[in-house]
């Protein structure tokens, strides 16, 4: 049965900054995990802390939800998960498409946080006629001819691309032109949208790329370091060593003359 588009509440989310937005989420993550423990109050360096941000910017952030704590008391953990549940619109029921039920899009499908978070997964879609049927995460898959009509009937307003990378921008654009205005993209490519469709995008390779260079750069530091604690002749003998190696890494056998 169709149940309309659903329209975003209307807040003062507009005048929050996207940085402190982009916080907000980390903030809910650690205020939840103290509820769940039944914690009544937090102060701001405890909750900085389990955020992972400085107390000073987070005061700063919950300055923009109108929050400012109790001196000597702190920040009322229900009343925070309300405040910024309500900023981030999970006060109400979110409907998601999920497309490409692969094995990303599958476990993203099993994903049991969706629910707790405000977000109903509607639908699972794929493109593989195979697939149509085929439970997964307790829900049967549902080809791609069905795309438009099941965003229509179920108010869908975010979709969740979990396909290959060159069919993801032809889903992007019959996800859009079918009423969808937000897309969270895990397909390994830019989306070209038009304005006023939102674009999050995660690439896993590329998370792990930048790990690789501190990592790198932690063994450089590392090296670096334990080369300042030779003595100097050695530190000396040590870099004319490093001057001579080849550009695969191996000193170069000496030429008899």
């Amino acid at each position: 049965m169709a149940t309309g588009r659903t329209h975003r509440p209307a807040t003062r989310s507009r005048g929050i900054p996207e940085a402190t937005v982009a916080r907000l989420p980390l903030y809910l993550r650690a205020l939840t995990a103290l509820s769940e423990r039944s914690v009544p109050t937090v102060s701001s360096e405890e909750l900085a802390a389990a955020a992972g941000v400085n107390s000073a910017k987070l005061r700063k952030d919950f300055s923009y939800l109108g929050s400012y704590g109790t001196r000597g008391v702190g920040y009322d953990v229900e009343y925070l998960v309300y405040q910024i549940s309500r900023e981030l619109g999970l006060t109400q029921d979110w409907p998601v498409v999920i497309v490409g039920i692969g094995n990303l899009g599958a476990a993203l499908a099993n994903y049991g946080g969706f629910a707790s978070r405000g977000f109903r997964v509607a639908a699972l879609i794929d493109a593989d006629p195979a697939m149509a049927g085929k439970p997964v995460a307790g829900m049967p898959v549902q080809h791609t001819d069905e795309l438009e009509k099941i965003i229509e009937e179920n108010g869908v307003s975010i979709g969740v691309i979990a396909t290959p990378a060159g069919a993801a921008q032809q889903v992007s654009e019959r996800l859009i032109a079918a009423g969808v205005t937000s897309i969270l993209n895990f397909a390994p490519t830019v989306l070209q949208v038009p304005e006023g469709v939102d674009v999050r995008k995660v690439d896993l390779s590329i998370e792990l790329q930048i790990l690789a260079f501190h990592e790198q750069r932690k063994a450089g530091d590392a090296e670096a370091a334990a080369a300042a604690l030779l003595p100097p002749a050695a530190r000396r003998a040590a870099e004319a060593a490093a001057n001579r190696k080849g550009p695969d890494g191996d000193v170069p056998a000496v030429m008899p003359a």
